[in-house]
């Protein structure tokens, strides 16, 4: 028999999977959409300052629109070891990552993993299957890449690269699962806020930053995948 903690699990899951398949469109006509925060230009203006500190000859950024094994991480961490191998330090170097749409959770702290079982929510699955009940790609553990050398976000922060979150997402992702489970969108935006990691910065939309960063001379390479 379901014990009413797995009833009211399901419940929860069974809700914010039905508003995370909701197109563009219909996620902005949506009632936990109403009142989006935090779009103000004072609000975004560190976000401005952050994209001027791209630097280097070798610059490229990756769109992460989806977690696709952690591959918006893995070329990160190959566009520095293979111009390193080329003979270019790390500070002739800089590799972002755009997180955003069904990426985001890579941004998260473990807590957001586990209140909002976001593994499941984003179908991010160890691989038994399961889904993750913790981020993978921040401080890797064993097995969470498919090579041990590959580095993890935080450890590529330390070598200059970048990396940055979409708010829009952090909004419309926040919003279903609040309409979900009942709270606030107000509270729950600003706690996924708050759970941002260290050195992840939030930028007004991943497309903004995409376009910001090949402003600034970045390539653009894609770096997520539907399937």
């Amino acid at each position: 028999m379901e014990t009413t903690n797995a009833t009211s699990r399901r419940k929860f899951m069974g809700a914010m999977m039905l508003g995370a398949t909701a197109s563009t469109l219909s996620a902005f006509s949506n009632p936990a959409m109403a009142g989006l925060r935090d779009f103000s230009p004072l609000a975004m203006k560190d976000a401005e300052e952050w994209m001027k500190s791209i630097k280097g000859s070798h610059r490229v950024v990756y769109d992460g629109s989806y977690p696709h094994k952690g591959f918006p991480i893995i070329w990160n961490w190959a566009y520095y070891l293979s111009n390193n191998e080329m003979g270019s330090p790390d500070l002739d170097i800089t590799a972002m990552t755009v997180l955003r749409h069904d990426a985001i959770p890579i941004a998260l702290h473990d807590d957001l993993w586990k209140k909002y079982p976001l593994g499941e929510m984003f179908h991010m699955k160890k691989a038994d299957g399961t889904p993750y009940d913790r981020n993978p790609y921040y401080e890797p553990q064993e097995g969470d890449f498919p090579l041990p050398m590959i580095q993890g976000i935080k450890d590529m922060l330390d070598r200059g690269a970048m990396f940055c979150v979409c708010n829009l997402a952090l909004n419309v992702y926040s919003g279903f699962a609040a309409q979900a489970s009942g709270a606030d969108p107000k509270e729950v935006y600003e706690e996924w806020k708050a759970g941002v990691l260290p050195g992840i910065q939030i930028v007004p939309s991943g497309v903004w930053a995409l376009g910001r960063a090949q402003e600034e001379g970045c390539g653009y390479i894609f770096a997520g995948n539907i399937v």
